[in-house]
C-alpha cells in the first residue's frame, strides 16, 4: 500500500437500520435509479473495440482521448481508468485500465460495462440518469464486502451500510459490494457513501464504479464483479489514479 493509502475499516452494527436509509438516499446519484428500473441499453460487450483506432498509435496518449480531456490527466498520473460509452444516448461502454510506464501508456485490462441508463452528459444534474463526461480523480473505495486485498490499493471502508435496499429486485442486491468513488461533487478522503456534495444538490454525487447488474444505472459506472476486485487490488493511491469518461465523440472532442 502506497504512503497515502491508510486504510478504513467501517463496521456499521446499531446504526445500520438508519445508514441503510442514508445509502438508499444517497448511493450512486443520491436515488434508488440503480435498482430494478434501471435497464436500458442492455449487456452486450464492446470490450474488442475500445480505445483502438486504424491510426498509428500515439504511446504518450490514452487512445480515444482529444486534447480537450487528455489534458486534464494530471502528470504525476500513472493509472488510468477510460470508460468508452458506446454513444451519448446509450448505456453500454467499456472500461480499460491503462498503466504508465516510462512516457508510454500501456493497455492493462479490460471489462464490458454499463453507464447511465440514458448515456452521458457533460452538465450532469440530479436523476437525469446520465453519467457525467470529464476526468476525475480516484481516491476512496468500500462496499459491504471486505477489501480483496487489504495491504494494497485505494483507502477502503467496509460498512454494511453500503447494501443495496432488498426492496429492490434481487438482481440488484450486490451492487454496492464494492465500490470506487468517482471524484464528482463529494470531499475527498471520505467514505465513497459520505452525502457532503460540495457544488449542491442539484449537481448530483455519489457516482460510483461498483457491480454491474446488466444494465444502466443512475449515473454510475458498473463492472464485473472480478473487474472491481482488479481494480481494487491495482489502483494505487502513489500513483495518482484517475477516470476519464463519456461517450466516445466526446472523448475525442
Amino acid at each position: 500500500m502506497g504512503s497515502g493509502g491508510v486504510r478504513r475499516s467501517v463496521v456499521a452494527v446499531a446504526a445500520l437500520g438508519s445508514l441503510l436509509t442514508v445509502t438508499a438516499v444517497t448511493g450512486c446519484n443520491g436515488s434508488p435509479g440503480d435498482g430494478p428500473d434501471a435497464g436500458a441499453g442492455g449487456s452486450g460487450s464492446t470490450a474488442g473495440k475500445a480505445g483502438r483506432s486504424t491510426a498509428p498509435a500515439d504511446p504518450t496518449r490514452i487512445p480515444g482521448v482529444g486534447d480537450r480531456l487528455q489534458q486534464r490527466i494530471p502528470g504525476d498520473s500513472s493509472q488510468v481508468v477510460a470508460v468508452y460509452g458506446d454513444g451519448k444516448d446509450s448505456a453500454d461502454s467499456t472500461v480499460v485500465l491503462y498503466t504508465k510506464q516510462g512516457s508510454a501508456w500501456h493497455r492493462a485490462r479490460s471489462w464490458a460495462a454499463h453507464n447511465g441508463k440514458k448515456g452521458w452528459t457533460t452538465d450532469h444534474h440530479e436523476d437525469d440518469n446520465r453519467s457525467p463526461v470529464g476526468v476525475f480523480t480516484l481516491t476512496d473505495a468500500g462496499g459491504v464486502l471486505p477489501d480483496p486485498d487489504p495491504a494494497a490499493g485505494l483507502p477502503y471502508t467496509e460498512s454494511g451500510a453500503f447494501a443495496a435496499p432488498r426492496s429492490w429486485a434481487e438482481s440488484h442486491w450486490h451492487d454496492f459490494d464494492y465500490v470506487i468513488a468517482i471524484d464528482y461533487n463529494r470531499v475527498k478522503g471520505t467514505p465513497p457513501n459520505d452525502p457532503t456534495r460540495p457544488e449542491g444538490s442539484s449537481k448530483g454525487g455519489s457516482i460510483w464504479l461498483h457491480m454491474d447488474h446488466g444494465s444502466g444505472t443512475s449515473a454510475c459506472v458498473s463492472v464485473s464483479k472480478s473487474g472491481m476486485e482488479y481494480l481494487l487490488r491495482t489502483l494505487d493511491p502513489d500513483r495518482h489514479p484517475v477516470v476519464v469518461m463519456g461517450d466516445r465523440a466526446n472523448l475525442e472532442a
